[in-house]
């Protein structure tokens, strides 16, 4: 059937990227991650939601943007009223915002990115696939 327009996944908290998460921010504690996808060609959003500690959204966003200070593709902006997936569709661009409230402590990091690499990957296998007649899906 027809994929749905959207939906999340990996909700088990057993998705092969926490470990790493965990190794490159230095978390201590597994975080929450939320991933989902929509029914566009390319683009994502990334959610992590985490809970403050006593620290406020402003120490997040500032550690962050100290971290990718002078990267040419990752940035960190502000939050918009709505995370569009899709606004990085043919960049190599990574943008991450900080939503939440410092008053209840909660906070969501969000990265946005044009997923297209792997997707192009796979597809480049799928057609090699049909030009010399293999399971379309050989590989995949």
């Amino acid at each position: 059937g027809e994929a749905p327009d959207f939906f999340a996944y990996a909700l088990g908290q057993s998705h092969k990227h926490l470990p790493e998460i965990m190794q490159h921010s230095g978390l201590t504690a597994r975080p929450v991650f939320a991933p989902s996808v929509g029914r566009f060609a390319q683009g994502m959003a990334v959610q992590v939601p985490l809970h403050l500690g006593g620290r406020r959204m402003a120490d997040l966003r500032d550690a962050l943007a100290a971290h990718y200070a002078g990267s040419r593709f990752v940035r960190v902006v502000d939050p918009a009223a709505r995370v569009v997936p899709t606004v990085l569709n043919h960049t190599n661009d990574l943008h991450l915002s900080v939503h939440g409230s410092d008053d209840n402590g909660c906070a969501v990091l969000v990265a946005v990115l044009d997923n297209l690499g792997k997707g192009a990957s796979g597809a480049a296998v799928q057609n090699l696939n049909l030009m010399i007649g293999a399971d379309e899906g050989a590989g995949l």
